[in-house]
């Protein structure tokens, strides 16, 4: 018995790693198919600066690292803690940030190819394909990969906010977030995708419930709360710089028409 387990152990490991290899390589080769990411970069539909001004565009990327950061804590408390909720989401959601991480990170020194190794998400893909895996403990591997691409996320912040000259505010709203998503999580004693919607809600509205009946309904709730909310402070800068804007321009008017009527009383 116990050589059977080691045996469907292997091939449940060598399939994790063989369906990982195929991932990255077919996301390899989109990434990198000229003509594909020529249409995509180029339709206005996918150009951020369609929809928001210049200086949002900079701080959504900001915005961006700390997204990350956020999502990877909240897969590693689903992979750490037994929350029966939405595992095939949470696993496609694993796979898919592992698969994000892989294809942007080097791969030339024997460190690189430890955390590669380290982000295959054997858990989830074993899951997925055979239910109950029994390499679950490799989880645990994961998770330390996923800790060290938290830092590399964080410092990728700080360097960027850096070099583009922008506030660092966004990271006090942020730790805001995170404090109060954990400590909700603790408190209220719910899973990490209600205490982050009930975050969102109370922090974009007056509610505090848990919108959406499953994952989906709850990343529905999710999406809609910080699209609502980010959409509402560009149109109010927008508005704001539109009022300033039409006051100098104004002001300005006013200014060079004293100054027309002086030089001709001259």
């Amino acid at each position: 018995m116990d050589f059977q387990l080691i045996f469907v152990s292997i091939f449940q490991i060598l399939v994790a790693i063989g369906v990982f290899a195929a991932l990255a390589y077919v996301a390899r080769y989109i990434v990198n198919n000229g003509r594909l990411m020529a249409c995509f970069k180029n339709s206005r539909l996918s150009n951020p600066q369609e929809y928001f001004p210049s200086e949002e565009v900079f701080l959504l990327r900001q915005v961006f690292y700390l997204i990350v950061i956020l999502v990877i804590i909240m897969i590693c408390l689903y992979l750490s803690f037994d929350w029966n909720e939405g595992f095939y989401f949470v696993y496609l959601l694993d796979i898919v940030v592992s698969l994000y991480l892989a294809l942007k990170m080097d791969k030339d020194s024997r460190k690189d190819k430890v955390l590669l190794f380290l982000l295959i998400p054997f858990g989830s893909i074993t899951g997925l394909l055979f239910g109950d895996s029994i390499v679950v403990l490799l989880d645990l591997t994961h998770i330390i990969g996923y800790l060290y691409f938290i830092k590399v996320y964080y410092r990728k912040f700080i360097d960027y906010t850096e070099n583009n000259e922008l506030g660092i505010t966004i990271i006090l709203l942020f730790a805001i977030i995170l404090v109060s998503f954990l400590f909700t999580i603790i408190v209220e004693g719910v899973s990490p995708m209600d205490s982050m919607t009930m975050v969102s809600n109370a922090f974009t509205s007056n509610s505090f419930d848990a919108s959406g009946q499953n994952i989906i309904g709850k990343l529905n709730s999710l999406v809609l709360a910080w699209s609502g909310f980010i959409l509402s402070g560009v149109g109010t800068a927008t508005l704001a710089a539109s009022i300033v804007n039409s006051y100098v321009s104004r002001q300005f008017g006013e200014l060079k028409d004293t100054v027309k009527k002086k030089n001709e009383k001259k």
